[in-house]
């Protein structure tokens, strides 16, 4: 229920403050008297957009701020959902400034506009000529059979009870997605295992393999090293301390 609405430097008005009660509020007037003004500046803090054409003095922004009762309305786990404090007398706040920027305040905490329609809508239904959508809106529909049913308490007992099952839910496929990439993990490493066994590698095998490899790289220069070395020994040419000592200098390049 809406208990309050403060109005400053919106359209005509710049400033109002309109208290309403329990029961039948009127608000009555001529034709042009501001009527109209007033449920737009209602529309604000329900999520309507706006630009600087709201604005009375453009050098001053528009502020439009609501008080509203909402201790019957079962509206804890909207609040929950939306990281909002709870309190039975909710503020919905709206600010435009100069420049055109537009901010959403629910109890002091900034909302997108979205959040603040949704808020809204569940608050107040502006019933007025070709505007009367609310009652074909399936989620207002159910919110209305559980008022009056009184399943509060029971409607927010099973929001707590599914939002549980949805958290172990959660846990329980991460669990199951963990469990698959470890049998994927262990599968890879017992293909490993099972190549290295196959292999039969002996201790020091693969130092050995690699002089092996080495040597085999070389093999070509290494026979025209021997070659050549044995071109030396037979030339008669030479003495055999010159033999030597050139077959060593090839043997060593």
């Amino acid at each position: 229920m809406l208990t309050k609405l403060a109005v400053s430097n919106y359209a005509l008005i710049s400033n109002l403050e309109v208290e309403f009660h329990s029961g039948l509020n009127s608000v009555t007037g001529e034709t042009g008297a501001g009527k109209s003004i007033i449920l737009g500046a209602l529309g604000l803090i329900l999520g309507n957009r706006a630009d600087l054409s709201v604005l009375k003095n453009r050098d001053e922004k528009c502020i439009v701020e609501g008080i509203f009762d909402v201790g019957n309305y079962e509206l804890q786990p909207f609040f929950n959902e939306n990281d909002l404090d709870y309190d039975n007398l909710t503020i919905l706040r709206r600010e435009i400034t100069p420049s055109g920027k537009s901010r959403a305040f629910i109890n002091d905490t900034p909302v997108t506009l979205k959040t603040m329609r949704e808020l809204g809508l569940q608050l107040i239904d502006i019933h007025s000529q070709h505007q009367n959508l609310e009652p074909g809106n399936r989620k207002f529909q159910l919110t209305l059979v559980d008022a009056v049913a009184g399943t509060g308490k029971l409607l927010s007992e099973y929001r707590g009870l599914y939002q549980h099952f949805n958290s172990l839910k959660k846990n329980l496929e991460a669990l199951v997605e963990k469990s698959e990439n470890e049998r994927a993990d262990l599968d890879y490493w017992q293909f490993q295992f099972n190549q290295l066994d196959e292999a039969m590698l002996q201790e020091n095998e693969q130092e050995e393999l690699e002089t092996e490899l080495e040597q085999l790289t070389h093999a070509e220069e290494i026979k025209s090293a021997f070659s050549e070395v044995q071109q030396l020994l037979d030339d008669e040419r030479f003495s055999v301390v010159q033999q030597i000592n050139e077959s060593h200098k090839k043997l060593e390049s």
